[in-house]
């Protein structure tokens, strides 16, 4: 496969080479089989969503999620958020319970994060489709290859980006992040089963320290109401 046009055009430079590579032209037969059978999420105009929001150059934050909601109606490309109209999931809600705690900024009644992505938070998950109501359905059949490739591609630049890394999972990552030139804010998953680790952590002020030092304009964390 060489068409690199389901990228979005920022990212085609430091990521068609992705797609002429073996294992993203089977990625992709996969991933076409199973939509053939049922549902997959996110729908296939919004897969490379996360991508779409946030150009290469404009990345100052990135996070990292594991794979996308795998509800009806839920995910759309960026870890963590849900569609305007969807109940804020459990993992969100205990972002933004630290959000309110740390930095004062109401709970918002939604979980769509687009705000953020517009600003320079790229929100990343590390496989990028999942099979309707099985999570991590599509775990190891190529996502994480792609995924790796990205955050290599924003660890590579010269301008220097803040790496959210919560959980296990995401830590597992930190081979491919050059600490001496980023910045890497580690700490438990928000999942209601590390939440208690998670709470206290304040993330938002180590992100925001590191944004300024980088010399980046600061992110507005405020989600506005959608009601």
């Amino acid at each position: 496969m060489t068409d690199t046009s389901m990228l979005p055009e920022s990212w085609r430079d430091v990521l068609g080479e992705e797609l002429r590579k073996p294992y993203f032209a089977q990625l992709t037969e996969f991933v076409e089989q199973e939509r053939a059978r049922g549902p997959v999420f996110p729908p296939k105009d919004e897969v490379f969503a996360a991508l779409d929001a946030t150009p290469y150059d404009k990345v100052k934050v990135l996070i990292l999620g594991q794979d996308p909601y795998h509800g009806e109606g839920q995910g759309h490309g960026l870890c963590f958020s849900v569609r305007p109209g969807v109940k804020t999931p459990p993992s969100l809600r205990n972002i933004y319970k630290e959000m309110q705690a740390e930095l004062g900024h109401p709970i918002p009644d939604n979980g769509y994060l687009m705000p953020w992505a517009e600003q320079g938070v790229l929100l990343l998950n590390a496989v990028l489709t999942v099979r309707s109501g099985e999570a991590n359905s599509h775990k190891g059949k190529g996502w994480e290859k792609f995924t790796d490739a990205v955050i290599t591609a924003v660890a590579s630049r010269p301008d220097p980006a803040v790496f959210v890394l919560w959980g296990n999972y995401a830590q597992k990552k930190l081979p491919l992040i050059d600490e001496e030139r980023h910045v890497v804010v580690k700490g438990a998953h928000p999942s209601p089963l590390s939440a208690k680790k998670f709470f206290g952590s304040r993330p938002f002020t180590q992100i925001d320290a590191a944004v300024a030092a980088q010399g980046h304009e600061p992110i507005d964390w405020r989600i506005p109401d959608l009601g």
